[in-house]
């Protein structure tokens, strides 16, 4: 029988196949005694049990049925996969099952594989039901948001040995989002030890998610790790040669991955412990104590963004073609102040220069940007009564943002915001100061100053965020996606580090000073100049010293680096 299994029925059950160096490489780590048994969930066309049986031939096994094992949802593959293993002169226990429904008879000692990577949006239904209730089984519990392979994780576990390991090909989401939390912190208290492999450059074809490779050794029911250990890599090459994680005898050994060898090569792991188990392990990318130094809560000189005020969503007008309008469109339509609110244009380019004022709004109205929001009173005008026809002829009314509101032309917002903070990110996240009271939409978050802030001024605050801690830290704190923009979500953004209100207070007017200089920078595209006075203003040497100084500087441009080179881009850490 000839089968079909387009890529676009391959991304709906979140299969992605596997290059054969990152199978032989996870099996290679994970088999270490002729008797290992491995299993393969989600085992696909079984490319994992090919790399365990050579691996297992390696150490002088002839491999058994009983030692392979593999289970798959899709009939089609399971058949193919059997049909390679023969013809490789091998056997194995395949399964048509579903992973979360299965059940083997002995636990292995061995779990390698690469889950299907399907988006909450997708994994719904019965599917999603049964695999919450799989990782609730291992006591976690898991929110809507979470993608398939989160659960994966967790159920895989349930099929270990003690003293088992786990080699998986995952999402780098396990790494920053929020969802993973409980995943991260179940890995640290299962295992004796976790290590994360990273690549720099995309090892999938055709396919933009950044991968890690999770090696979890020694599953435990007793002292577990506290800390995870990170290798960087610039891709596949870098797993194999000299300085590589394979060596020409095979795999290095533990000793020479502790870090015996040079510290310049890629195959040195690096040791870093969250503050809790749960936390981000976005931390692990980079090395720079001067930043540790720098955010430590005795020194006082940084804090979160939400240190300076309330951050609110922007406003969801679920059509902004009809309701966000430029000034000439407006004028067209015979809607006058009444029928219209002034508006931060959506998206954030514009707030790239510290000060969002009358002015600025004005000139960005001329150029034909969307600088009014349709918001006519109870009692609309004649003008606005005309265009709200027009839009129920043209059925925006039944936009789903605007037929769950009454009466559906009326947009909720949220109280006008004093500073302005950018939600998507190419170059860095920016601050922007609200003079011109412009009320904004979810391109962007607001930020509604506390007295103490407030008193210091907007502008004055948005200046002082623009160095190069609160860079590094948003590079933490965010998330990149793949088109290589760091995005930060409400939660991240308030956990932003920004100067502490004291520490501006103190170079008020030196920030003062420069403002005007800043901006002209800034228009100018010499951000990087920009940070570096800013970090000579808040005095950031005389915190950590100029080699500090510089260590954060060099983790921020290794990041964005590592961000842009993910999709393909520049990958200077400079202006842009």
């Amino acid at each position: 029988m000839q089968y079909v299994d387009s890529r676009d029925l391959r991304k709906e059950r979140g299969a992605f196949f596997t290059p054969e160096p990152l199978a032989a490489f996870i099996a290679d780590w994970a088999l270490r005694d002729p008797d290992d048994s491995v299993l393969e969930p989600s085992c696909g066309e079984a490319v994992f049990l090919h790399a365990a049986a050579a691996r297992l031939r390696a150490l002088g096994a002839s491999p058994a049925a009983g030692q392979l094992t593999g289970v798959d949802l899709h009939a089609a593959s399971v058949d193919r996969a059997r049909r390679r293993l023969s013809g490789a002169g091998l056997s194995a226990r395949l399964t048509v099952a579903d992973f979360f429904d299965y059940r083997a008879a002995r636990p292995v000692r061995a779990i390698i594989g690469n889950p299907p990577y399907i988006r909450y949006q997708d994994f719904r239904g019965a599917a999603r039901a049964g695999a919450r209730r799989a990782a609730l089984a291992q006591g976690v519990g898991l929110t809507a948001l979470a993608s398939s392979w989160a659960a994966f994780v967790v159920h895989a576990t349930s099929f270990l040995d003690v003293g088992g390991r786990m080699g998986l090909v995952l999402p780098a989401e396990l790494l920053s989002v929020n969802y993973a939390a409980p995943v991260r912190e179940f890995l640290l208290r299962r295992f004796e030890r976790v290590r994360l492999v990273l690549f720099d450059e995309r090892v999938f074809p055709g396919v933009q998610e950044e991968v890690v490779l999770l090696l979890a050794d020694g599953h435990t029911t007793g002292p577990s790790a506290d800390h995870v250990e990170l290798a960087r890599l610039r891709g596949l090459d870098d797993l194999s040669g000299p300085g590589g994680l394979i060596g020409a005898a095979g795999l290095r050994s533990p000793d020479e991955l502790d870090g015996a060898t040079d510290p310049a090569t890629p195959a040195r792991f690096d040791s870093w412990r969250p503050a809790r188990l749960g936390d981000k392990w976005t931390g692990a990318l980079h090395s720079c104590l001067a930043y540790e130094s720098v955010m430590g809560a005795d020194v006082g000189a940084f804090a979160a963004l939400d240190s300076w005020g309330r951050l609110s969503l922007g406003g969801v007008t679920g059509a902004n073609a009809f309701f966000a309008l430029c000034p000439a469109r407006a004028r067209e339509l015979g809607l006058g102040p009444g029928d219209l609110l002034p508006l931060s244009p959506p998206g954030s380019a514009h707030l790239r220069s510290l000060v969002l004022d009358d002015a600025a709004v004005r000139r960005l109205g001329g150029q034909g940007r969307a600088t009014l929001l349709f918001s006519p009173p109870g009692r609309p005008s004649a003008a606005a009564r005309a265009y709200i026809r027009a839009g129920e002829a043209a059925g925006v009314d039944r936009a789903y943002k605007c037929r769950v509101r009454t009466p559906w032309w009326r947009v909720p917002l949220p109280a006008k915001a004093d500073v302005l903070v950018t939600y998507m990110n190419d170059e860095s996240v920016c601050l922007c100061a609200n003079l011109a009271c412009v009320r904004h939409l979810n391109s962007v978050h607001g930020l509604r100053l506390a007295d103490g802030a407030r008193r210091l001024g907007a502008p004055v605050l948005a200046l002082a965020a623009a160095n190069s801690v609160t860079a590094l830290g948003a590079e933490l704190v965010g998330r990149s996606y793949g088109g290589g923009l760091l995005k930060l979500e409400p939660r991240e953004a308030a956990r932003l580090p920004v100067p502490s209100v004291e520490l501006a207070a103190g170079c008020a007017h030196a920030l003062r000073d420069f403002l005007p200089a800043a901006r002209r920078l800034l228009g100018a595209g010499q951000r990087e100049r920009v940070r570096a006075e800013v970090d000579r203003i808040l005095g950031l040497e005389g915190l950590v010293g100029a080699d500090g100084v510089e260590q954060i500087r060099n983790a921020r441009a290794r990041l964005v680096s590592r961000r842009r080179a993910r999709a393909g881009r520049p990958k200077s850490g400079g202006d842009s």
